[in-house]
């Protein structure tokens, strides 16, 4: 058999309806790459779950859903049995994973994102296990976008906020806190709500400003520009659960 010859016959196993041991390893490789893709970018933002584990999700899903249509075609007809099921076994298994991925931090959650990208590469490996090729590399491009240049918009436009509780010790008594909202409008921290503590028998006031703070606001300029109003024994952050 010539080279040509060979070629033509391999490229015909890669592309049968029927599952193959060609095919099914076009379909491990091709999978391996998508997953490693998302996984470098995870890896980027200094996630835990980078390109290794991204790869073996994608190449797992991939595996089940190549196992789902190969057991049908072989051991009962290739017009029955039901493929789906793997697929649907797939998508709940790989809800652990995810789970995994969020860490939970006295009311901060993070990880919420490489989570759903764990969930998507699965979905790509099962598209690619059914040798919807041009389907899985599109939808890694996507992925990829939102990942990147979402991200980037994001902090353009300012769009993340979080809620933080800034606490302050302050010495005496304050009974108007205006001239802290202007500090926080300043900085363009909106304030959400007061909690106020009166000791006076160590005669200090102890505030806790629950605010709304952006991605890029510049702590340590405003609790500068906080610590002048009054004067001021201890500042800090905290998270809105923790007042």
């Amino acid at each position: 058999m010539s080279v040509s010859e060979y070629w033509e016959c391999l490229v015909e196993s890669v592309n049968a309806v029927e599952m193959n041991t060609a095919s099914a390893v076009l379909r491990l490789v091709v999978s391996m790459l998508l997953g490693a893709f998302v996984g470098m970018e995870r890896k980027r933002k200094g996630q835990m779950a980078g390109i290794r584990t991204f790869a073996l999700i994608s190449m797992g899903a991939t595996l089940a859903m190549v196992l789902s249509v190969y057991i049908p075609q072989e051991y009962i007809g290739v017009k029955n049995g039901d493929p789906g099921r793997v697929a649907a076994q797939v998508i709940t298994g790989i809800g652990f994973l995810g789970a995994g991925a969020i860490i939970q931090m006295k009311g901060s959650v993070r990880g919420l994102t490489t989570a759903a990208g764990i969930w998507m590469t699965a979905t790509v490996g099962m598209a690619v296990g059914v040798g919807l090729y041009w389907l899985s590399i599109i939808a890694t491009g996507l992925v990829l976008v939102v990942l990147t240049q979402l991200d980037r918009l994001e902090h353009k436009i300012h769009m993340g906020t979080e809620s933080r509780t800034i606490r302050l010790k302050i010495r005496g008594i304050v009974s108007n806190i205006e001239a802290y909202r202007t500090e926080l409008d300043h900085f363009h921290v909106n304030l959400n709500n007061v909690y106020v503590e009166y000791d006076y028998d160590e005669n200090v006031t102890r505030l806790n400003l629950v605010v709304l703070v952006r991605e890029t606001t510049d702590f340590i300029q405003l609790f500068a520009a906080l610590r002048l109003v009054n004067p001021t024994l201890s500042i800090s952050l905290a998270n809105q659960a923790n007042i």
